[in-house]
């Protein structure tokens, strides 16, 4: 028996470091205590920000203790390898390997290689609080929030102020720091990679939510004209706010609204009143590589539109229990995750969902044609489920950039995610084609994924009790 725990033991070990060391894997040393996220802003400089919360009588912003009393939910804030890891691998955010604003491509090294059917878990970091237009310096941002800087993650500090993989282009580049890729052994083109999650902890006890000029569901258009439906006074944000001609990100009036987690909920202020709302962590971002492209920023890697690689899906029902499935187009798959996010409503309308770091457990297996494992759909096209549910998926430009422009077209998602769902009831249910047609009508829901990835995504949610 000694000799198989110290055979399995080796394997975790040895099997796929890659260029990690083994931080982290070891490091179940207790998580560090949660210290404050509340307080009132200093007078430290700051692009515009709702939600600031008063501090507590007697103590300045920033104090240990000052604070709403919100944690993650292991109590703790879960800097990079602390606390309780339960992957066989362990991957985190170092500037020197991690992308921003990309994804890998199909001709990207992986930072790690695991074996079909192994667990990692992974310290995704969210970009809100370290873009250039918050001022590229977490430690000042939240500061001037009221939060501690033990309450700030040494990875944010790290790929803030030593990132230097690709130049920043604030006005070019995806926001998304993009964690991988990772390389699954035996994953060949054709093949399908079988994502579940097993866990996802918020590492922080706070949250961002952000609206930025020239983007969102109500998003001025180029040549300062509303989106078709609305009027220009109806823009968000205001266009009286835009200051995005000064070419200084940090000056654009872009608007963040600061979102603390107290009691396993979201938390906004506006004035006097409070509203709280229920937390649902997912990663916005699971992705294998797709693109065909040269170079770490070929404009079709860029990471704001989802593709057939998945990548910024942003469906909130792919949490804890979910399982994605998504087709390969590379050896090894590359799987990469990003975009983590504490809550988010369908259609994510003002452009980013309640953004903050996660720390998710995934196990990653490889399924082959012919065998079953995978649903048939999911060959060619994404493809979600949860215990409830099966999850078929439209994206209105399944091939990004490389497919020849971009469409946010929700009709093309919407219709796609119908044959879609249409495909998998009668392959993989036996439904005939015409009364599948009526059933999605008469009992299934489509929603909109989000309208905001350039590339938009309606979702379908099939019943599963209704096939007992």
């Amino acid at each position: 028996m000694d000799d198989v725990v110290g055979q399995e033991a080796a394997e975790v070990l040895t099997d796929g470091l890659g260029r990690r060391t083994f931080m982290g894997v070891v490091a179940a040393l207790g998580s560090l205590s949660a210290a404050s996220v509340a307080g009132a802003p200093s007078a430290l400089a700051a692009p515009p920000v709702a939600g600031r919360i008063p501090a507590a009588p007697g103590k300045p912003p920033g104090t240990p203790g000052n604070g709403p009393g919100g944690s993650t939910s292991r109590g703790g804030i879960l800097q990079p390898g602390r606390g309780s890891i339960r992957g066989d691998h362990y991957l985190s955010s170092t500037p020197d390997e991690v992308l921003w604003g990309y994804v890998p491509t199909v001709h990207a090294a992986p930072v790690m290689t695991m074996r079909s059917g192994r667990t990692v878990t992974i310290d995704a970091l969210s970009h809100e609080g370290i873009l250039e237009d918050q001022g590229r310096n977490p430690l000042e941002y939240f500061g001037a929030l009221g939060v501690g800087s033990d309450s700030v993650l040494q990875d944010a500090v790290d790929v803030a102020g030593g990132y230097r993989r690709t130049e920043r282009r604030f006005d070019v580049d995806g926001p998304h720091v993009v964690t991988g890729p990772i390389a699954v052994e035996g994953a060949e083109p054709g093949d399908v990679l079988k994502i579940e999650t097993l866990e996802v902890l918020p590492r922080v006890p706070y949250g961002v939510v952000s609206s930025r000029h020239g983007k969102g569901g109500l998003a001025v258009q180029p040549g300062s004209t509303p989106p078709a439906g609305i009027t220009l006074d109806e823009v968000m944000p205001p266009v009286a706010t835009d200051n995005r001609a000064s070419g200084i990100p940090s000056d654009y009036g872009n608007v963040s609204v600061f979102t603390r987690i107290d009691k396993g909920q979201g938390v906004m202020t506006s004035g006097d009143m409070s509203v709280r709302f229920p937390l649902r962590p997912f990663m916005g971002m699971m992705g294998v590589a797709f693109a065909d492209a040269g170079g770490l920023t070929a404009p079709e890697a860029n990471s704001v539109p989802p593709t057939l690689g998945g990548g910024n899906i942003d469906i909130r029902h792919l949490g804890a229990g979910s399982t994605f499935y998504l087709p390969v187009t590379a050896p090894g798959a590359l799987f990469y995750v990003g975009d983590p996010h504490m809550g988010m409503g369908d259609g994510e309308v003002a452009l980013t969902a309640m953004e903050g770091s996660l720390r998710g457990t995934f196990r990653l297996t490889v399924c082959k044609p012919g065998t079953g494992d995978a649903p048939s759909v999911a060959y060619s096209y994404p493809f979600g489920e949860t215990k409830d549910a099966w999850i078929p998926i439209g994206l209105s430009d399944p091939d990004g950039l490389a497919g020849g422009g971009v469409s946010g077209d929700l009709n093309v998602a919407m219709r796609r995610a119908i044959i879609n769902a249409l495909d998998f009831l009668e392959h993989d249910r036996g439904m005939e084609r015409a009364v599948a047609y009526a059933y999605l009508s008469a009992a299934a829901d489509f929603a909109v994924s989000q309208v905001v990835d350039r590339t938009v995504g309606v979702h379908g949610l099939i019943a599963k009790a209704h096939f007992g």
